[in-house]
């Protein structure tokens, strides 16, 4: 490994710490105003952060070497790690007493918007730890937006980069105009939050709700204010309007800036929209029908609960109206495929992804027509376009080795003595950075509290893992990588 990349990685890592610090003064104002004793800490954080990554920052400053894919790389993991570090501090040093384990295990939830959480009594936590998980959970979707947009394509490891929508020059690069496209998505984020929260605000909710809850909706994460979620407010009004939230903050978000921006009414194309809402439509409908048949819902309740519950797993946001694993089995097994699925690729939701399912069905159906017609020319598509082989191998790749992760983390769970259910649960909702599990301790009505602090690094691993799309991070961990 060049020494010289190596240290511009650790100071772009230290220059994002400075600006993390700085954000720490939030959450301390917000129990300055509520008159908390908590803001010393996170006032004490600030500063001892902020001199730590401006030390650093100054001690490895130098002119930047070319950007190429291993620098790319060590850059991505560094500055997730770090921010799961740095995010981790003030929670330990809290009022709420958490061990490291359990700290380092909420900030990467927060920070890769997994919205699991370690943390009981939420109704009486201090409200600038509060603020903090969400302001985590939206300055992460923003991380996550830049990688999926510009980064992840670049790499060649996940995403589909929307600059290829706007010419058929396949070896465009997304810095040529990375300046103009930043402002745009940044001011939609934005703009799509303060939205979100005036209709929260709107529909019930104090204003400290719901602007806690607008940034956990829009950055798909799914901590709240209240251990009860959104069951708390028990209003179907702000279950729709969250559903709304949760669908769009799922769609490409490269498409709303062409739509948005550009008015490209012919963004909205794009296959994957049509397939994650075609199985979002579907399994609410299904989760519908069978809470009326079976449970008695009246079917205008069932439509409210389904539909926020199915678009809370499927957009990985991960929030909860009720507990869904008392509903049904058939209900828990929807819930659990659903897991895996996710959204669309350039959102902040987690998952397989609706462009990845595509081009495996695609490759699997072209795959049987080879065996009956071998001498034919059967071309794997997305949508119009031609899926390369290099893509396609990197579908495959990440399907396998998600598969693999799953499997390795729910052994791991079991070896440290949790039940199957359990530990395949977390592990898969780990991975996926979806948030609740499927039973009842790690369910949407139960916390992550029930691991230890091995089983908590275990699986903020895997978060870490499934929202820098698994590759990312493995690839700096063969030996290959760090070779001159």
């Amino acid at each position: 490994m060049n020494a010289t990349i190596f240290r511009s990685a650790i100071n772009i890592a230290a220059i994002s710490g400075i600006y993390l610090s700085v954000a720490m003064l939030i959450p301390a104002l917000i129990d300055v105003y509520y008159g908390h004793p908590d803001s010393e800490v996170f006032f004490l954080s600030a500063f001892m952060t902020g001199g730590l990554s401006l030390t650093t920052a100054a001690a490895t400053r130098a002119g930047p070497p070319p950007f190429n894919k291993r620098m790319g790389f060590l850059v991505v993991n560094m500055l997730w790690l770090s921010g799961s570090i740095i995010g981790a501090i003030p929670l330990w040093l809290s009022s709420l007493d958490l061990t490291f384990a359990q700290a380092f295990f909420e900030s990467v939830s927060a920070i890769s918007t997994t919205g699991s959480t370690v943390i009981v009594g939420l109704d009486h936590a201090p409200p600038g730890v509060l603020m903090w998980r969400s302001l985590l959970h939206w300055l992460g979707g923003i991380g996550i937006l830049a990688l999926g947009l510009f980064i992840m394509p670049y790499l060649r490891v996940g995403g589909m980069s929307f600059f290829k929508l706007e010419s058929s020059d396949t070896a465009d690069k997304p810095f040529a105009r990375i300046a103009s496209y930043t402002r745009a998505f940044l001011a939609l984020y934005i703009g799509i939050t303060l939205l979100c929260a005036v209709i929260y605000a709107a529909l019930g909710m104090n204003r400290f709700d719901a602007l806690n809850h607008a940034m956990s909706t829009v950055a798909t994460g799914g901590l709240s204010t209240h251990d009860a979620s959104f069951g708390y407010f028990k209003s179907l009004p702000l279950l729709w309007a969250a559903t709304f939230f949760m669908t769009l903050s799922s769609l490409p978000f490269s498409l709303l800036i062409l739509f948005v921006v550009r008015g490209r009414i012919d963004a909205w194309r794009d296959p994957q929209i049509r397939v994650f809402l075609g199985y979002l439509v579907l399994f609410a409908l299904a989760a519908s029908i069978f809470q009326r048949l079976e449970n008695g819902v009246s079917f205008h309740e069932a439509l409210a609960h389904s539909f926020f519950t199915v678009a809370s797993i499927l957009s990985t946001t991960g929030f909860a109206s009720d507990d869904y694993t008392q509903w049904g089995h058939f209900i828990v097994a929807l819930a659990f495929v659903a897991t895996f699925m996710g959204g669309c690729s350039g959102s902040t939701s987690g998952g397989l992804k609706a462009y990845r399912l595509i081009i495996l069905f695609n490759f699997i159906r072209t795959g049987l027509y080879r065996l009956i017609y071998p001498d034919g020319i059967h071309a794997v598509r997305y949508g119009p376009m031609t899926v390369d082989a290099d893509f396609q191998r990197g579908v495959f790749l990440f399907f396998i080795t998600y598969v693999a992760l799953s499997a390795v983390g729910a052994i791991v769970l079991g070896l440290m003595g949790y039940d199957v259910l359990t530990a395949v649960s977390a592990a898969a909702t780990s991975l996926s950075n979806v948030g609740p599990g499927i039973t009842q301790a790690i369910g949407p009505a139960g916390t992550f509290a029930v691991f230890h602090d091995a089983a908590l690094y275990v699986l903020s691993f895997l978060m870490l893992l499934g929202r820098l799309e698994i590759l990312t991070v493995l690839v700096i961990l063969t030996p290959l990588f760090w070779k001159n």
